[in-house]
């Protein structure tokens, strides 16, 4: 049986050096000359969540993607088994499935007792924690059951929904349909908290440009232990699978994730079995816990001064941009020049991501980052806002300056070839804060013009004055 424990308080997912991971334990070294496969019985049918990155997903080809997709083939391979995918299109959908024996296999899922009643498990194939993700400004969880009222938000069909409402009653949990939509409830105050996989955690908020969330803690006996489900009927395939997940290495495992999780560092973190026998050994279990509260404090603080670029996209970040602002606003005010700000978004950029899949969608951000790094001026500064919208914060620039450089970089993205099916295109909204007026003002004025930009049509510039929006084609 292979264990990979991710074990870790901090999510470093904001452009640190490459994957660091925490210990791996494991059976026995086994290899597939040390043990020759056994006779293949056949093609044996799958199922599994069709939309959850990194760990696994359907692409725009119909193909199964992923850390899970990698491992089962893997095991697969090594166990002799020829697999036929089932597509499905939710993973409500791949439950049931699975219960009525369409699928022989569930790729990569939690064992319970409901789950019990149709499957057995193979050993666990990868281990790793599940966080609380907050905004950056709620306090550090230290106890789920003393948060009376809040509300935490899943994605549909969980292992852990029940588990949380029986333990917290307290809480108001709801669900909603994808990982991504969970997440930006979150970073849009539309929820308090979510409680995910740890690697789940790292990917999305990276993804999206999420960096206003942080992980705020963890609760003991809640990890994540992803096995491969088997139809109850069938335990010898379960019994063949498992010995080629006990031929899978930590530096295999190891390799599989960080090809699909990149700049991801895991800091280790508290060990509780270790802490516990210190804790009963020194008699001071309420200084101990204080101490991992205080290590986790001052962890994420320096990570968030470290963190300061985007690591998809290589910009300065929306964390980076408060300290950038704050110093050219005072800039602005002592020589009096006008500071602007281009709020820029991609059109229909989610239907790239659904008809193309994510990768395609993250090769598009990318060179629309490097089309703004490189038609932005000098004194310019690019910054990834979030999701598909992008901010150039321009000193000493007026509107008309701003929209002439707005208009060209617009110019330049319909004329990039992106090397995908269909057009891209950008819209923008321009404001423009004079030395005497308030600085909240502009990001409310840049976004009421963006979003006339879009409602009228899309691939265009509309300018910001304070009666009206002024469109520019």
């Amino acid at each position: 049986m292979l264990k990979f424990i991710l074990s870790g308080w901090v999510l470093a997912c904001l452009a640190l050096p490459p994957l660091s991971w925490a210990q791996a334990t494991a059976a026995p070294n086994t290899t597939v000359a040390a043990s020759a496969p056994l006779q293949a019985p056949g093609e044996v049918t799958f199922c599994v969540d069709p939309d959850w990155p990194p760990f696994e997903q359907i692409d725009a080809q119909g193909q199964h993607v992923g850390i899970a997709a990698d491992l089962l083939k893997l095991a697969a391979q090594r166990s002799g088994m020829n697999l036929r995918l089932v597509p499905t299109r939710d993973w409500d959908e791949s439950i049931a499935a699975s219960q009525a024996g369409r699928c022989q296999l569930m790729s990569f899922l939690n064992q319970t007792a409901k789950r019990d009643a149709w499957l057995i498990f193979t050993d666990p194939v990868l281990v790793d924690d599940n966080v609380v993700i907050t905004r950056e400004e709620h306090p550090f969880v230290s106890n789920l059951s003393a948060l009376a009222g809040e509300t935490l938000v899943l994605p549909k069909g969980t292992s852990v929904k029940e588990r949380l409402q029986r333990d917290f009653l307290k809480l108001n949990i709801v669900e909603v349909d994808s990982e991504a939509q969970a997440f930006k409830m979150v970073s849009e105050r539309q929820a308090d908290m979510t409680f995910r996989s740890l690697i789940v955690a790292a990917d999305t908020i990276k993804r999206q440009g999420w960096f206003n969330l942080k992980i705020a803690g963890q609760v003991p006996g809640y990890g994540n232990a992803l096995r491969i489900g088997v139809l109850k009927s069938q335990p010898a395939l379960r019994d063949r699978l498992n010995q080629g997940v006990a031929s899978i290495t930590p530096v295999e495992l190891q390799a599989i994730i960080n090809q699909h999780v990149a700049a991801v560092q895991m800091v280790t973190g508290v060990d509780y079995t270790l802490i516990g026998w210190l804790a009963a050994l020194l008699g001071a279990v309420v200084l101990t816990s204080a101490y991992w509260i205080a290590r986790l404090r001052k962890v994420n603080a320096k990570l968030k001064d470290l963190s300061h670029h985007d690591a998809l996209t290589g910009l300065r970040n929306r964390t980076d941009f408060d300290d950038l602002y704050d110093h050219e606003l005072q800039r602005s005010r002592r020589f009096e020049k006008a500071l602007s700000v281009v709020l820029l978004d991609i059109d229909f950029f989610k239907r790239v991501n659904d008809e193309l899949g994510h990768p395609a969608g993250d090769r598009v951000l990318q060179q629309v980052a490097q089309l703004l790094k490189d038609g932005a001026r000098t004194i310019d500064h690019v910054i990834r806002w979030g999701g598909e919208e992008f901010l150039l914060l321009c000193p000493a620039t007026d509107s008309e300056q701003a929209l002439t450089l707005a208009e060209r970089l617009l110019q330049t993205a319909r004329t990039h070839d992106f090397g995908i099916s269909r057009p891209v295109t950008l819209s923008a909204g321009v404001a423009t804060l004079a030395p005497e007026d308030e600085a909240g003002h502009m990001f409310q004025s840049v976004d009421t013009a963006l979003y006339q930009a879009k409602n009228s049509g899309r691939d265009r510039v509309v300018v910001f004055q304070p009666t009206e929006c002024k469109p520019w084609l």
